[in-house]
């Protein structure tokens, strides 16, 4: 059952060493991850899952121990899952940065495993895939990884789109109060034009959150960079 998540934002420029002379422009956005990882802690679990967005090569489960890092962003910083023997996979980006999250919050409440889901995988898969992780044990967590949309400026990734600022609010009111009812209808094919990454993670999250009747809280919102990043906390 789950009993408590996290959501994150996913991008590498999340970790100061990538960051670099930036770093400080997302300090509040890690202050608030480092919060929504206590909340995680003090649910107890018996299992966290690292939940995020992965390209074809990266879909999948990682087990406790998988590695990664951040060399093809120029830095020499690796993470890991938890404790363990090195897995069979290098983990992706979205991953990565939840693994260097919980590094930098000391995680050692529970074993640590990683997911990671193909950004078009449609709705109820991803809802199956939730319901699947929280049978896992009899308490779950779950951190999830992902962005909203990516054309919130002109200068963003995917360029100014109209419709971008309207689909971050919806995600983030569905955030903010644990809805699994609305984060269960947000549009994929629109979330994808809008490049973003975080849709099928959090919809994940709402298959693994079905009748759990957990509360929500929205810690961080803002745009930078054009993208829409969200942290909140379930529990």
């Amino acid at each position: 059952m789950l009993v408590a998540a996290a959501v994150c934002p996913a991008p590498p420029l999340l970790v100061p060493e990538v960051a670099a002379g930036a770093a400080p422009e997302l300090a509040d956005a890690r202050t608030a991850c480092s919060d929504a990882l206590a909340v995680l802690a003090a649910s107890r679990p018996d299992l966290l899952v690292v939940v995020g967005a992965a390209d074809q090569d990266h879909r999948g489960p990682y087990p406790q121990g998988s590695r990664g890092g951040f060399r093809g962003f120029g830095v020499e910083t690796d993470v890991q899952l938890g404790d363990g023997e090195e897995g069979p996979r290098l983990l992706p980006p979205s991953l990565a940065v939840g693994a260097w999250l919980l590094r930098h919050a000391r995680w050692g409440a529970a074993p640590v495993e990683g997911l990671g889901v193909g950004e078009p995988l449609e709705a109820e898969r991803c809802l199956e895939a939730g319901r699947g992780l929280a049978a896992r044990e009899e308490r779950v967590a779950l951190l999830v990884m992902g962005d909203g949309s990516a054309c919130r400026t002109l200068k963003a990734p995917g360029y100014l789109d109209d419709r971008a600022a309207a689909f971050d609010a919806a995600a983030a009111r569905a955030l903010a109060a644990a809805d699994v009812a609305a984060l269960r209808a947000l549009d994929a094919e629109l979330a994808y034009e809008l490049k973003a990454a975080g849709r099928a993670p959090w919809q994940v999250l709402a298959g693994a959150a079905e009748g759990a009747g957990l509360d929500g809280r929205l810690l961080y919102q803002d745009a930078q960079y054009g993208v829409g990043y969200f942290v909140a906390a379930w529990s």
